[in-house]
């Protein structure tokens, strides 16, 4: 039996590198070595042992990056990425052509074997082909950075639209970025978070800790999913704006109802991203922007531990990724 390294999660905050079997390949899935997997708040959700699908000895991870070994039409080395939805195909969100809300949505690193590993099978047609040049460490940023495409272009946000983002986490921080090449002169981020907060300033956004300070704007982005954002999200909105809701609420939260039909506000909801949604992100991340930063530590698989350490202590660090 041949073993590979790996992360896998073995009981509430603890989640370890491993000697584990090699992936075998099934009909119409794809081998790919991995080069980086990111830590998001899913992976983060597992290490607490809150994730209600994350069952014990599952290899986490679903935000890599690597290169081909066997694929249907990709030659082996072909530098990739890969979306991790997994859909059923068979109910009606899958007919109609909304597969990232299957209505049995899964994901690699939760439903499968994810990719903090040194080999991971993915279905061959969810395999992206990274452009010539770019390095598989940013390739690693595609998933995030898609989350936040799916989010704007799902949004009513047109060129010139002035907008707030809530939360300067990763996906926030993707958020305001692609806001800023989708056009927007007029972006502001509320974070309360010292090295995030800083962190945002460096990529040259406006930042204040209090969004009472802010005049109200178009659209607003809820990427925090904090019950005190919540109750601040009609104020900060324009009359005849929209909210669009990114994080991912646990638990419900007070919202002002009155002035939101005062206001004739709207509220979106998005989830995941669309293969669309992957294509534009890879473009973007071809364009002339410090998307790097965004990365802020790499620990080596056998170190896997101190990095979800780091991550569970509110370090200051934005996005971690292990390098295989």
């Amino acid at each position: 039996m041949v073993l590979m390294k790996a992360a896998v999660y073995e009981s509430q905050k603890k989640i370890s590198m491993h000697h584990v079997p090699m992936p075998s390949i099934n009909p119409g899935w794809s081998l790919i070595k991995v080069h980086f997997c990111g830590i998001c708040g899913t992976d983060m959700n597992i290490y607490a042992g809150s994730h209600p699908r994350a069952k014990r000895w599952l290899i986490v991870g679903h935000e890599f990056s690597g290169e081909v070994v066997v694929h249907p039409t990709l030659l082996p080395g072909t530098f990739v990425t890969a979306m991790p939805l997994l859909n059923c195909g068979g109910c009606d969100p899958c007919k109609q052509g909304y597969s990232h809300v299957c209505e049995s949505l899964g994901l690699l690193g939760i439903d499968e074997a994810g990719g903090m590993a040194e080999y991971v099978m993915v279905p061959a047609d969810d395999v992206y082909p990274l452009p010539k040049g770019m390095s598989l460490r940013r390739g690693a940023l595609v998933e995030p950075l898609a989350v936040a495409v799916h989010s704007v272009r799902e949004s009513c946000f047109k060129s010139g639209d002035t907008v707030t983002v809530f939360g300067a986490g990763p996906i926030g921080l993707c958020v305001a970025i692609v806001l800023k090449l989708f056009g927007s002169n007029d972006i502001s981020i509320v974070e309360v978070n010292p090295f995030r907060k800083k962190l945002a300033e460096e990529l040259g956004f406006k930042v204040t800790e209090n969004s009472n300070f802010l005049s109200s704007k178009d659209i607003v982005f809820d990427c925090a999913a904090h019950p005190k954002v919540a109750e601040q999200l009609v104020k900060a909105t324009k009359i005849k704006g929209q909210i669009v809701l990114v994080g991912t609420y646990k638990y419900p939260a007070a919202l002002d109802l009155q002035n939101l039909t005062f206001k004739e506000l709207s509220i979106k909801g998005t989830r995941v991203y669309t293969k669309k949604d992957y294509d534009i992100a890879i473009s973007l991340l071809e364009q002339d922007f410090n998307f790097d930063k965004i990365i802020t530590q790499e620990f080596e698989l056998d170190k896997v531990e101190q990095a979800f350490e780091m991550l569970a202590a509110n370090g200051d660090c934005m996005k971690i990724l292990i390098s295989l």
